[in-house]
C-alpha cells in the first residue's frame, strides 16, 4: 500500500491454505480465479472490500507450511528471513466473492503482460496451485450519518468498490466510478437503485486515475458524503484531497488506499 488511512482488522483464523480449482479470463485485463478448501469452512466472512495477503507460489520449492499465521511487523521480518528459494510471494487482494455453501473465494487479478509476479502466475490459469490467505479485514467504514456514498476506484480496486456496493443498504444513494482499461473490462455490479455507477475507459497512454479524479470533480459533493477511494496513489490521495478541501467533506468520512504507484 502506498497512502492510506484504512485500519488493519485481522481475523483470528490465521494463515489459511487452499489450492486453485477454476481459472478463467473473464476480460481483456483480468483473471479470476477460484479458491477452494476445508479450511474455508472457518474463514470470516465480513463482505465489502475484504482484503487479505494472498502468498503465491514462485516456484515448485515454495513452501507454505513455515510462513507466519499473522503479518505485523515481527511476522514479515519472519517472512523475509525464510529462503527465497522456498519463500512465496505476498500481495493484497481483495475478496470478489466468497460461497460459504462450497468453502470457495474468487479473486480478480489485473493482468498486463509479463509485468509483476501475481498476474503472470494468475494468467497461467495455475489450477491446483497451492495458496495460502491471512484475513486482514474491511477498509471500508460506512458513516451512519451520511446522506450519500461516493465510492472511486481504478482497475487495481474494481473488486473492492463492486463489494462495497453489493454489501450497501439497498436505499443508498449516490456515485460509484470505476476506471478500467477497456470498457469490455466491465462486470455486472450488484449496486443500490440509487447509486449510479460510472465505468470510464482510459485513454491510450492516460496516467491511471486521471479521467476518474476529473469525473469526481464534475460529480460534486458536499460534508454529508461518505466517501472510499482506492487504486493508483494519487487517485486515492486525489480524491481525499478533492472532497476535504475543496467539498467540505470530514476527513474522517473519506476512507482512501493506494493500492499501486504509477512510474
Amino acid at each position: 500500500m502506498v497512502a492510506s488511512n484504512i485500519t488493519v482488522t485481522p481475523a483470528d483464523t490465521g494463515l489459511v491454505t487452499a489450492e486453485v480449482v477454476r481459472a478463467e479470463r473473464i476480460s481483456p485485463h483480468f483473471v479470476r480465479l477460484t479458491l477452494g478448501g476445508e479450511e474455508f469452512a472457518g474463514w470470516r466472512h465480513v463482505g465489502f472490500d475484504q482484503w487479505f495477503r494472498l502468498a503465491v507460489p514462485t516456484n515448485d520449492h515454495n513452501r507454505f507450511d513455515t510462513l507466519p499465521d499473522s503479518f505485523d511487523t515481527a511476522a514479515y521480518l519472519r517472512y523475509l528471513m525464510l529462503p527465497k528459494a522456498t519463500r512465496p510471494v505476498i500481495r493484497n487482494y481483495t475478496v470478489r466473492e466468497f460461497r460459504p455453501e462450497v468453502r470457495e473465494l474468487d479473486i480478480d487479478f489485473v493482468v498486463h503482460g509479463d509485468a509483476g509476479v501475481a498476474g503472470p502466475w494468475a494468467e497461467s490459469l495455475p489450477v491446483g496451485a497451492p495458496v495460502a490467505l491471512i484475513d486482514q479485514g474491511c477498509g471500508y467504514r460506512p458513516v451512519a450519518t451520511a446522506e450519500r456514498v461516493l465510492l472511486v476506484g481504478d482497475e487495481s480496486a474494481l473488486p473492492a468498490v463492486v463489494g462495497i456496493l453489493r454489501d450497501l443498504p439497498r436505499e443508498a444513494r449516490g456515485h460509484a466510478v470505476i476506471e478500467v482499461p477497456d470498457l469490455d473490462d466491465r462486470q455486472p455490479v450488484d449496486a443500490p437503485a440509487g447509486v449510479e455507477v460510472h465505468w470510464i475507459a482510459r485513454g491510450h497512454g492516460a496516467h491511471a486515475g486521471a479521467a476518474a479524479l476529473e469525473r469526481v470533480r464534475e460529480l460534486g459533493a458536499d460534508a454529508s458524503t461518505d466517501a472510499f477511494a482506492a487504486g493508483e496513489s494519487k487517485l486515492a490521495t486525489g480524491v481525499r484531497r478533492h472532497l476535504v478541501n475543496e467539498r467540505g467533506v470530514p476527513k474522517a468520512n473519506v476512507d482512501f488506499c493506494g493500492y499501486w504507484r504509477h512510474r
